[in-house]
């Protein structure tokens, strides 16, 4: 029996068993059904299946988008071109702003039109956009940031006053000097009851948002005035009660409500009221006699409640004192390289501020005759400030517990004030301005002293790549191109600083020619094969047209024959090939499991109940951006950057006709004369 075990059989690895069969005890030995070659008891047979190699079982990433089945024994192999099987590539550079001795090279790159051959201008206009996108207006230069409601902010128009005084005599109108019960009423149709985190939230906060918020501050307000209100009234009721009894006058009643108000004056415990201390001492217990006397103490000295440790009256008074020498013992050696501090110089007790101001008044322009600030400049000045010194441009400095040195910057920008979720990418898109290149077309993988996880200038590849595809990108994405952009794959005029943007791509694949481009909808790296003028476009749409032909020859050919072709392109072609038409989206898709890769879908489902889950809704197929590997590279046919500077526009030659004395040529002369004398 297939499902049960036996006692004889649970200890048994002989291959060669000859105990006799019982129903308890054991079972006959049987070889595996799947011919993997071993050789068991019956009963065991269920749990073979568990180890066969030979047994049929689901990718080990069927979890994560992986449909394929195969043998054990073939799944070690299988991970590593599986599908689903992806890795994301996690390369890091830095780039940072252009510098102001570049400027005429980098005005020159914007200003020509970009050339897929630029590979480094290309790869950091990619930079420099998702850059901008990054940098939000909001952190950078928070007081332009315009306010979403006329409350936030008081104009100069005084519209804001204007709004709050007419929601005060909504309320006030016809109920007194403040808020009655008819108005409680009134405000509680309009705004709800407030739970006790909503009230600190409100408490706590800085800013009125919006005209619901207002109303709930003036109803927080109200009821603690009602409270205040009631309690007057029943100590009016109370009093009043005691002088009927005791058959007080008409007069006394008329002096009720000055009474009362002593009374409520003389109950309290402010600091300022008579007998405040008689009182704390007889209600009180001793630990809140004593915490009211540390928090009131200075108060209760100014208002006469209770008396100084030494009055001013009670001063000691130095009478006949007989001197006593000092003796100091120094046993620490001032260093020469010693320099004090400020408030070793001055003295502590004497707070000295002095306020400078740095302003334009040496230009002699007239205050506001400047121009504006650029907002891309400023803004990569101030995250340049804080990348690399790590503090704002301006910032407190604290030198020591008494000083303090603040310093101010003050910008106007054309552009503000800001939205309050606008980036950098926004500001320029609107401003209708040329684009320009701001980075440096360098890049560097060594940190320059920032923090890399929260730096604005840190960029990560992060492109996603199956498991046997990521190391070829990495060499030759990476390794090979990006790291040699800097004059060894690519080389530009040494006169570049001067403007000069000619360049040209000095290394090639080796064995197959082909060209470097950078693909900006890619975001990558890219090969393009150099093919023949006669196979490159197959003939353009008007000879096409003549022979009849509604499609390209590509899609005449039979579906067996571009499944053959596109085998043998690369990930990133299969993704552009994908998209020409329907007919080549049927061809790539049959290579989506052998050279595609499968991720997860995954949404956010909200409850009504207010909670959260993450669903993964479906598989999406997708090809990578990885192109062919290049193992070797070999230099290209181009000629050589001396034939660019016979005819470079910056090249200026100055030729001398008359002879140049060397510097050192008169020393010589001497020693030659010395020595011959």
């Amino acid at each position: 029996m297939p499902g049960r075990r036996h006692e004889h059989c649970d200890n048994c690895y002989n291959a060669r068993c000859q105990l006799p069969l019982h129903i308890t005890l054991s079972c006959m030995v049987v070889k595996c059904p799947k011919s993997c070659g071993s050789v068991f008891h019956q009963c065991k047979q269920e749990e073979h299946r568990l180890l066969c190699p030979n047994e049929t079982v689901p990718c080990l990433n069927a979890s994560y988008g992986c449909p394929l089945s195969m043998t054990r024994c073939r799944l070690a192999k299988h991970l590593e071109v599986c599908p689903a099987s992806v890795v994301c590539c996690s390369q890091e550079w830095n780039r940072w702003p252009a510098a102001e001795t570049d400027l005429a090279f980098y005005k020159n790159v914007s200003e020509n039109p970009h050339r897929e051959e630029d590979l480094d201008v290309a790869a950091a206009l990619r930079d420099q956009e998702l850059l901008f996108h990054s940098i939000k207006m909001g952190n950078v230069f928070p007081e332009f940031i315009q306010q979403d409601s006329p409350l936030d902010t008081d104009g100069p128009d005084g519209r804001v006053e204007e709004v709050k005084e007419e929601a005060r005599s909504c309320c006030s109108g016809a109920c007194g000097e403040l808020p009655g019960e008819g108005c409680v009423v009134m405000e509680e149709k309009e705004v709800k009851e407030l739970t006790q985190e909503e009230r600190e939230a409100l408490a706590t906060s800085k800013s009125v948002g919006s005209l619901e918020s207002y109303a709930s501050w003036e109803k927080m307000f109200n009821k603690e005035k009602q409270g205040c209100q009631q309690t007057v009234k029943n100590l009016d009721k109370t009093k009043e009660k005691e002088e009927e009894g005791q058959g007080t006058s008409a007069v006394g009643c008329r002096n009720n409500t000055a009474a009362v108000s002593n009374m409520n004056e003389e109950s309290g415990w402010a600091p300022w009221q008579d007998g405040v201390m008689e009182r704390l001492s007889r209600e009180a217990n001793i630990a809140e006699y004593n915490m009211y006397l540390v928090h009131n103490g200075a108060m209760l000295i100014n208002f006469g409640q209770l008396t100084a440790c030494t009055p001013r009256e009670k001063d000691f008074v130095y009478g006949s004192l007989e001197p006593i020498e000092i003796q100091s013992v120094h046993t620490y050696n001032v260093p020469t390289s010693y320099r004090a501090k400020r408030h070793h110089l001055k003295d502590p007790l004497r707070k000295v501020t002095v306020h400078r101001g740095v302003d334009t008044a040496d230009l002699g322009e007239p205050a506001g005759g400047l121009p504006p600030y650029d907002e891309v400049a400023a803004t990569l000045l101030c995250c340049l400030e804080r990348e690399l010194k790590g503090h704002q441009v301006s910032e407190s400095a604290g030198v020591d517990g008494l000083y303090v040195d603040v310093g101010t910057q003050t910008y106007s920008f054309a552009a503000a004030p800001f939205r309050k979720e606008a980036s950098l990418a926004d500001l320029v898109a609107s401003s209708g301005r040329p684009h320009r290149l701001h980075l440096q077309v360098q890049t560097e993988s060594v940190t320059r002293r920032h923090n890399r996880r929260s730096s604005a200038f840190s960029y990560t590849c992060g492109h996603f790549f199956r498991r046997d595809e990521c190391r070829h990108h990495f060499r030759n994405a990476h390794a090979d191109i990006q790291a040699s952009l800097g004059g060894w794959l690519q080389q530009r005029c040494p006169l570049a600083y001067l403007g000069c943007t000619f360049t040209q791509t000095r290394l090639e694949p080796a064995g197959h020619p082909a060209a470097i481009k950078f693909r900006g909808g890619a975001t990558s790296f890219v090969l393009q094969p150099d093919v023949a003028s006669s196979l490159g476009g197959g003939g353009s749409e008007e000879v096409r047209r003549e022979a009849g032909q509604d499609e390209d020859p590509l899609s005449c050919l039979p579906l067996e024959v571009l499944q053959q072709v596109a085998a043998y392109l690369d990930s990133y072609t299969l993704s552009q090939l994908a998209l020409a038409s329907r007919l080549m989206r049927e061809v790539c898709a049959t290579l989506l499991q052998d050279r595609g890769m499968v991720s997860l879908k995954w949404e956010k489902k909200t409850y009504n109940h207010g909670g959260s889950s993450w669903k993964c809704r479906k598989k999406v197929w997708q090809f990578s951006s990885a192109f062919s590997s290049v193992d070797r590279w070999s230099f290209s046919n181009i000629p050589s950057m001396s034939d660019h500077l016979k005819s470079c526009s910056y090249y200026q030659r100055e030729e001398r006709a008359e002879p140049v004395a060397l510097a050192c040529l008169a020393e010589v002369k001497e020693k030659i004369c010395s020595s011959k004398a």
